[in-house]
């Protein structure tokens, strides 16, 4: 038997913004724990906008699990949060997702890294660095300085580590702007592993007195803001495909503009203008390999005038919840008939 640190992780009832919340718990096992395994486990939701005072009492239940490479038998544990009768809270956007382990997702993750208020690279006493142009997947001090690159490589071990699908890193367009990517079969896998790379990441950030900023737009100006595109398939999607479906699907996509907006996260308006590779947030269009549209077609989608493979939705932003965004894009997809 060996005692295990289970850090519970889940999210509070913030809005329009959920944030991550964690705790631990010490238990002891004969090997690294399941699911299964775990209890079930209390906390007060009058702390964190679940609950009143008078029956504060709310419910975490395990979902997923990762090895934490920072702690000695260290576990993460992500949860869903859940009222004492056994239904998910009113909070619990992980439980409006139709899973379909034939859905799969990838999410590029764009944040901001933040030093005394300002991005990393940018002047502490005001004013701005150079003008974009260098620091996309830049080299050098000047582009990406010392302090990112080694936050950003150390966080992709971790995820590596905890088993997290990450995809890659790259410097964004702004100074002081990264990107991480996660892929996972099955909308809930996807969702559960983001938000776990979220929490490391905060974590992370902690030991550098750095904070992690996943506003959309938190620099004014002429500067791109931070999105989390959203790449999607279905098995229909990758197997069979066919222009008239692929119609059908953008025809549904538009249709749903609005309700795809209301959960792509908060003050999308000030993101989604039609500049800095965005279409304005009151239309949609697709396109083959563009950047302005809402939903960008990949070379590959096309080709052979198959129209099979995944689409990305470019209009989430990086403050989105991922169990929101994949909950919709299964909802429209859903509503496609593929006969």
């Amino acid at each position: 038997m060996a005692k295990y640190r289970l850090d519970y992780i889940w999210l509070d009832g913030y809005t329009p913004v959920a944030n991550l919340r964690t705790k631990c718990m010490m238990r002891e096992f004969d090997s690294f724990p399941t699911v299964e395994d775990l209890p079930e486990w209390g906390f007060d939701g009058s702390s964190t906008l679940q609950a009143e005072g008078g029956d504060s009492d709310c419910v975490l239940k395990p979902v997923a699990v990762y090895p934490d490479g920072t702690r000695e038998n260290g576990v993460l544990v992500m949860c869903e949060v859940m009222l004492p009768d056994g239904t998910a809270h009113p909070s619990n956007s992980r439980a409006t997702i139709a899973d379909d382990p034939g859905t799969w997702f990838g999410f590029e993750q764009e944040y901001f890294l933040m030093e005394d208020g300002v991005p990393l690279g940018f002047p502490k006493d005001g004013g701005y660095p150079e003008p974009q142009g260098e620091y996309y997947c830049g080299v050098g001090y000047k582009n990406v300085g010392s302090i990112g690159r080694e936050i950003v490589d150390t966080h992709l071990e971790l995820c590596l580590y905890a088993g997290i699908n990450h995809e890659g890193i790259n410097a964004e367009v702004a100074s002081g702007q990264w990107e991480f990517q996660v892929f996972g079969k099955g909308s809930k896998t996807a969702a559960d592993q983001i938000w776990v790379a979220r929490f490391l990441l905060l974590r992370l950030c902690e030991e550098f007195a750095v904070d992690v900023e996943w506003h959309c737009k938190p620099i004014k100006g002429d500067w791109n803001g931070s999105g989390m595109h959203c790449n999607f398939s279905t098995e229909f999607m990758r197997e069979t495909g066919g222009k008239d479906y692929f119609l059908k699907l953008m025809a549904a996509f538009e249709e749903n503009t609005e309700e795809h907006i209301a959960v792509y996260g908060p003050d999308n308006d000030q993101r989604l203008t039609g500049l800095h590779e965005t279409q304005s947030i009151d239309k949609f269009s697709w396109g083959i390999a563009d950047r302005g549209a809402s939903v960008r077609v990949p070379h590959g989608f096309v080709k052979d005038d198959a129209y099979k493979g995944y689409l990305e939705d470019r209009r989430p932003n990086s403050q989105g919840d991922p169990y929101k965004i994949a909950s919709r894009v299964v909802k429209t997809v859903q509503s496609v008939t593929t006969a």
